[in-house]
């Protein structure tokens, strides 16, 4: 189950950015996953929730955008999702493409929250 790994390597840039930010809350953590990525959304969810358990990271949210596998024609250029797994252009009927989109695991963002300084 690769997604303890990938759990944790979310949870080691977030640490890192809050070291950055000393004083800051960091409140959720945003990540792009593709379809092609092989990640299950339901293992990923558990293994950041065991890993964040009984830590100061127990209140983080883990927030995920699923990216859809897109393809680009190399006949025409078209720019398309792959739906039914059919790798046929819809413009031109080619059956050659490359893959544009759907391996993302990135991290998208940070929501944080400043402590203001008291007077």
């Amino acid at each position: 189950m690769h997604e303890i790994g990938i759990a944790s390597s979310i949870l080691e840039c977030v640490a890192a950015e809050a070291l950055r930010h000393p004083g800051a809350q960091i409140l959720a953590v945003g990540v792009r996953i593709g379809e092609l990525a092989a990640v299950d959304q339901d293992a990923l969810d558990f293994a950041f929730e065991c890993i964040t358990r009984d830590t100061e990271w127990e209140h983080l949210k883990l927030e995920v955008a699923w990216c859809p596998r897109r393809q680009k024609c190399l006949q025409c250029s078209e720019e398309f999702f792959v739906p039914d797994l059919s790798l046929v252009c819809p413009r031109c009927g080619a059956e050659k493409s490359t893959t544009i989109g759907g391996t993302e695991l990135d991290i998208a963002y940070l929501e944080l929250e400043e402590r203001c300084a008291k007077p």
